[in-house]
């Protein structure tokens, strides 16, 4: 499949790539390049700086302060950006919960909340899950009790990334326990200094600190940080997270480390024989799988630009992409020397110059959360199941 690119998106995708290039602070790129660890003042110089030419929040419309990319544009920018070593950008406000307010909270929400989404000056986390609803998230039971112009919150969210860096929280809450399980639910906004609010973390096996959980005990949300109606969180929610999974595939940054591989591949010492076919025969099945997600990324964009719906395939995006970025981190783990390979040198990991340095291991440990990031992988395939086989 081809697609042709105008002329006026081929000089955008040169501007994206000239100005990532030269902007690109040295020490995040090194840092991003050999896997260690950033920090939030990391992430937010990076953003600010991509804030100077509005392109922190890509997928937002002009009209709501974004750049107003079109869908061909946008998958440029994301093309240029995963071709260098750029950090991971944080979804949580761009991504999702920017785009749910400029879509269904008010005039004044959008006003107070927006700028600091779109200029990294607010961070915000995800309060979904809880420890008894995780893929069946409608099974929340964080309450939230109207109090004249509050809600009261009770309750724990659970695998609730960077909430320790966290400003604000968007929250599901239940609150109506007796309608239908998907109709009670409200969406809320928590200031995360707000009393009552704990974070605790969950330590993680490749030894990162990213994961918390998050108490709720008589917190006090006032009624205007409610987005939409209330027991409509659902439709809210649903809108979110098909937001998240077109962003789960990674296409272009897999791209970037299969070609790291191959290069890693050539320029080791000759293994055994058996050893550099299976390496090679991997690599090769490595990018035709590769290759079927970009074209089914093109396929998305083509419907984009169509005005088409695309359905489940951001259930498909999500799945093959997590697989995908999945095998690249086990082959880059079997790859690795054995001293680098199997290394958690927390210290070098954090970002100390001295100690051993390697993050394969760390990596592969790290990834396998994408299995039940954004919607298990076996939720997606019973969406698909149910769209395309009409089960």
């Amino acid at each position: 499949m081809r697609y042709a690119f105008s002329d006026a998106d081929t000089a955008f995708r040169e501007d994206v790539r000239a100005f990532l290039g030269e902007n690109l602070p040295a020490d995040i790129a090194r840092k991003a390049e050999s896997g260690q660890r950033l920090e939030k003042a990391d992430f937010q110089r990076w953003e600010k700086i991509l804030a100077t030419r509005n392109w922190l929040t890509v997928g937002w419309p002009a009209d709501q302060g974004g750049p107003g990319f079109t869908a061909t544009q946008r998958y440029l920018f994301e093309q240029e950006y995963s071709a260098l070593p750029t950090p991971r950008l944080k979804q949580f406000g761009i991504g999702m919960v920017g785009p749910v307010i400029y879509t269904f909270g008010n005039e004044a929400q959008k006003q107070r909340f927006l700028p600091g989404i779109r200029e990294s000056r607010d961070w915000w986390c995800q309060g979904f899950s809880e420890p008894g609803a995780g893929s069946d998230l409608a099974a929340l039971s964080t309450s939230a009790k109207r109090d004249g112009d509050h809600y009261v919150v009770n309750g724990q969210k659970v695998w609730t990334t960077y909430a320790q860096w966290a400003d604000w929280m968007f929250c599901l809450v239940r609150t109506d326990a007796d309608a239908k399980k998907q109709a009670g639910i409200t969406f809320l906004l928590i200031d995360m200094k707000s009393p009552g609010v704990t974070v605790r973390q969950i330590p993680m096996m490749d030894g990162d600190k990213e994961l918390n959980e998050v108490f709720l005990e008589d917190v006090r949300v006032p009624v205007e940080n409610r987005v939409g109606e209330e027991n409509r969180g659902w439709t809210y929610a649903k809108f979110l997270l098909s937001h998240e999974r077109l962003n789960m595939s990674n296409a272009a940054r897999s791209r970037r480390q299969l070609n790291r591989l191959r290069a890693q591949a050539s320029a080791a010492p000759n293994p055994l024989r058996s050893e550099r076919d299976r390496i090679a025969t991997r690599l090769a099945t490595l990018d035709v799988e590769l290759s079927a997600l970009e074209l089914m990324e093109l396929r998305i964009l083509s419907a984009l630009n169509a005005g088409r719906d695309i359905g489940a395939d951001a259930a498909k995006l999500k799945l093959r992409g997590t697989e995908i970025a999945q095998a690249l981190s086990r082959l880059a783990l079997e790859m690795a020397a054995p001293v680098e390979g199997l290394s958690l040198d927390q210290g070098w990991l954090n970002g100390a110059e001295d100690g051993v340095p390697g993050a394969a291991m760390a990596e592969y440990l790290n990834l396998r959360k994408l299995s039940i990031w954004g919607g298990s992988n076996e939720i997606q395939r019973t969406i698909l199941a149910r769209s395309l086989l009409d089960l």
